[in-house]
């Protein structure tokens, strides 16, 4: 071997440039670093995506071996390289933005060009000897763009959903604990934000849990759909440059890999054109935001004042409030919250409209969608993992507030209904807001009851559950 300089030169289609001879990378991802430089975020800021696609060259190389299509130590050499990456190596190396033009051909040759020198390194020869193991007949052999990349995609998004699943599943569980503290606090349930009927405090935050839960298994239903794979497809779905016998060996490879149960596409022309599966899959992020943000709304509005609003919860002070305001302290982790599942919502919208200008065999869009969606669920998990750590767990309940309430409001009148009847219940609601007496105080003064018979009917048990 002769000693390399600082750079080396490759050529592609469109001529010849100078690589960085430390680079990993070659020429077609240097042009892709070059077009693409718009939102900055680059393929190895996502490590699932980057070991989801190392994950599929190497069973691309296995299967390739299988077949004869490659030797045995240039396959190994492939399959190394691959294996060094899904560790967690050369991910500094996989430098093209998420947002591309190409329906993903930067990512993929991206991966094949790290992976190509690095086999070459693993075999004794320097970077760029393309003539021994070539990003495109070796590292790419029988594959497309259009099947490795939306099949990595999915890799990374089950990985993903997983990680949500576990971040919203620990969130459901700090308010299932929080319900069991709070299980004996009477207050007031409120529905238009005017007084309803008592519930518990315990009630509010299981409720709370139990609509996380309710998405986790939307998420569940969503990963099993993302399973689906379309290797062997190439470049419409046709197989051409594949060969039979390919496609369930990729896929028997990957699986194994993976641990994941994956199924090729009954259809690989259909497959291959088609993002429903993205847009399912957006749509259930949709849902765990939009309920996510509901729970912080209700948050920030039990917790409001401290005394001049329902103050009926303390959330724990976690940076002052104000520039200006002595003393003041915001709900800045429900806050936060809110704004990322807003991002989320908006992000979904994005997804919705790049399946959509997907057009004939293909759909060009397709990395916008991987970077909302990987995104999204990054963001979603960190903001669950955080609501629970600097918010949940720290609090508290206002007793005394909530029973005041409780005591003081109409909304106790209708535990009185199936012995007073509608219409003489109406008259001391009635007359109860017009005057501010309590109900307590009216019903006595009428005779209507003893206060044995009010105590039992306005029992706490009574009024938060079935008889």
């Amino acid at each position: 071997m002769t000693t390399p300089s600082n750079t080396r030169r490759e050529h592609d289609l469109l001529g010849e440039r100078d690589v960085p001879e430390t680079a990993l990378y070659g020429v077609q991802t240097l042009r892709a670093m070059e077009n693409f430089a718009i939102p900055g975020v680059e393929l190895h800021e996502f490590p699932t995506l980057v070991s989801a696609i190392a994950a599929v060259k190497e069973a691309a190389a296995e299967t390739n071996r299988d077949l004869g299509l490659l030797s045995a130590p240039v396959a190994q050499a492939i399959i190394d390289a691959c294996r060094e990456i899904r560790e967690g190596m050369h991910h500094g190396d996989f430098r093209v933005d998420m947002i591309q033009g190409g329906a993903g051909t930067s990512t993929n040759m991206n991966a094949n060009e790290v992976i190509a020198n690095r086999a070459l390194e693993l075999m004794g020869h320097w970077r760029g000897h393309y003539e021994i193991i070539s990003p495109n007949s070796h590292v790419n052999l029988s594959q497309s763009t259009n099947d490795v990349y939306p099949t990595a995609v999915k890799l990374a998004m089950h990985s993903s959903i997983d990680g949500l699943k576990e971040a919203m599943g620990a969130l459901a569980g700090a308010f299932l604990l929080k319900g069991e503290e709070f299980a004996s606090h009477l207050k007031m349930g409120r529905t238009q934000l005017q007084d309803a009927v008592p519930m518990t405090l315990g009630q509010e935050f299981t409720a709370f849990a139990h609509t996380m839960l309710e998405d986790v298994e939307r998420l569940t239903e969503a990963q099993s759909l993302i399973r689906e794979i379309n290797m062997g497809a190439t470049a419409i779905g046709t197989g051409i440059t594949a060969t039979h016998g390919y496609a369930e060996g990729v896929r028997k490879h990957l699986s194994r890999i993976t641990g994941l149960e994956l199924i090729t596409a009954p259809d690989l022309v259909e497959a291959t054109a088609d993002t429903g599966v993205f847009v399912q899959l957006s749509g259930v992020l949709k849902r765990c935001a939009v309920k996510l943000s509901k729970i912080c709304n209700d948050l920030r509005l039990l917790s409001s004042g401290p005394r001049a609003g329902f103050g009926e919860i303390n959330l724990p002070a976690m940076q002052p409030g104000s520039s200006i305001l002595p003393g003041k302290v915001n709900p800045v982790i429900p806050e936060v919250v809110n704004q990322v599942c807003f991002d989320i919502i908006g992000g979904d919208v994005t997804v919705t409209m790049a399946a959509e200008g997907g057009q004939l065999q293909l759909n060009v869009f397709e990395p916008i969608i991987a970077y909302r969606l990987l995104r999204g669920m990054i963001m979603l998990s960190r903001a669950c993992d955080t609501l629970r750590t600097r918010c949940v767990t720290g609090i508290t309940a206002n007793v005394e507030r909530m029973r005041h309430f409780v005591e003081h409001s109409i909304g106790i009148v209708p535990a009185l209904v199936p012995i007073l009847g509608y219409e003489q219940s109406t008259e001391i609601a009635k007359e109860a807001l017009d005057s501010g007496r309590g109900v307590y105080d009216l019903v006595l003064g009428r005779g209507l009851m003893t206060r044995e018979e009010l105590d039992r009917a306005l029992n706490p048990e009574t009024m938060t559950a079935p008889k």
